[in-house]
């Protein structure tokens, strides 16, 4: 399972893209995008999603 960015609630502030392990999390066409297919929700790094845990905006990183 991957996350997907809700781009009606990305504010672009940036602080998913450094915090993702996998490098899934790229900026493109004025607003952030995950890419399902290197996205892990963070499994073997972490216990939660950081881009979820980072964002500012409730709602924004979300099941794909």
């Amino acid at each position: 399972m991957a996350l997907k960015i809700v781009v009606e609630n990305c504010t672009v502030c940036g602080a998913c893209e450094f915090e993702c392990p996998n490098a899934a999390i790229t900026f493109a066409d004025d607003t952030y995008v995950i890419d399902p297919d290197l996205c892990t929700e963070c499994k073997g790094h972490y216990d939660t999603p950081q881009c979820v845990a980072v964002c500012p905006v409730p709602e924004t990183c979300v099941p794909a």
